[in-house]
């Protein structure tokens, strides 16, 4: 049975997950009306990637005996600025999550709930990624600066992501 403070924990974070894939599609959506197809692609798998580690956080807590309890997820932004505005925020939200997913790991420590510290490891991992991968496409915007032939050809590189 999982610990009453992380199952709580557990359930906030299903949450948080949610509102970071809501927070991807606004993104998604924004690159969409500005033509930037290959952004707009990339920030939906990120959405379709936030909603599947939801799930497997829902699969997590039922498998082991507890209840899911889903909260409301807030409205995200939904007007940006510069593809490099809205990378700088995408990296800035990952590590907002990864600090969250930290804590519920450190939470299931304190608790001595071994499964949910190994089903963490794994976000954990994942989280290293994001943020990886946040980071490197705004080093090349910053690279590219105002160059519009730059612009177009890292959209076309971020419509080849596949997962």
């Amino acid at each position: 049975m999982i610990p009453q403070s992380v199952l709580k924990a557990l359930n906030q974070q299903i949450q948080k997950e949610h509102f970071s894939a809501y927070y991807y599609l606004s993104m998604s959506a924004h690159f969409q009306s500005a033509n930037l197809a290959g952004f707009a692609h990339w920030m939906r798998k990120q959405y379709e990637e936030e909603t599947s580690h939801a799930m497997k956080i829902f699969d997590f807590i039922v498998e082991r005996g507890g209840r899911v309890h889903l909260e409301a997820i807030e409205k995200p932004e939904g007007e940006f600025k510069s593809p490099l505005d809205i990378m700088q925020l995408v990296l800035e939200h990952e590590k907002k999550v990864t600090a969250s997913i930290n804590a519920v790991y450190e939470l299931a420590v304190k608790e001595k709930d071994y499964p949910t510290q190994i089903m963490l490891e794994w976000f954990i991992k994942e989280q290293v990624e994001e943020e990886r991968s946040a980071e490197d496409t705004l080093n090349m915007l910053r690279m590219i600066g105002d160059a519009p032939a730059g612009l177009l050809m890292l959209d076309r590189q971020l419509a080849s992501r596949g997962s």
